[in-house]
């Protein structure tokens, strides 16, 4: 199967945690986010542009820092117009972006970018609560 998400092709890294009954790589997570992500997982500032054929739109800090739970790595951020962070997810050699169809045919610079860090994400008190409403629905999938 082909996957439209930058770095499918590598997406092979292992989770560290069995937390997760059936999410052994990325893929694995990728499909299964696909049948959670929402408008309510979206950013709000989004939201009203989310639709299940863009599933993936405003879902990257969450799916990017429960990518880190559960195969550990670094999360990075390509900085964008107004001053927001896409992230996406490094472990070793293994790079990959979950939620990079959402930018359809932009291509995203992923060489360089800062790490990002859960603590200054979640203090947004919203996008705490639609991380942990993912990780929920992950668990009950």
């Amino acid at each position: 199967m082909e996957y439209k998400f930058w770095g499918w092709e590598q997406a092979d890294a292992l989770a560290v945690t069995d937390k997760y009954k059936g999410i052994s790589t990325p893929i694995d997570l990728y499909d299964a986010l696909s049948k959670i992500w929402c408008a309510d997982t979206c950013a709000p500032r989004m939201r009203k542009d989310w639709t299940p054929e863009n599933k993936t739109l405003g879902q990257c800090s969450i799916t990017a820092f429960l990518a880190q739970d559960i195969f550990g790595g670094k999360v990075y951020g390509i900085l964008r117009p107004g001053g927001n962070y896409h992230c996406y997810n490094v472990i070793g050699d293994c790079r990959f972006d979950l939620t990079s169809e959402q930018f359809g045919d932009e291509v995203l610079n992923y060489e360089g970018n800062p790490e990002q860090f859960r603590e200054t994400h979640f203090a947004k008190e919203e996008k705490r609560l639609r991380y942990e409403y993912l990780k929920r629905e992950l668990e009950r999938l």
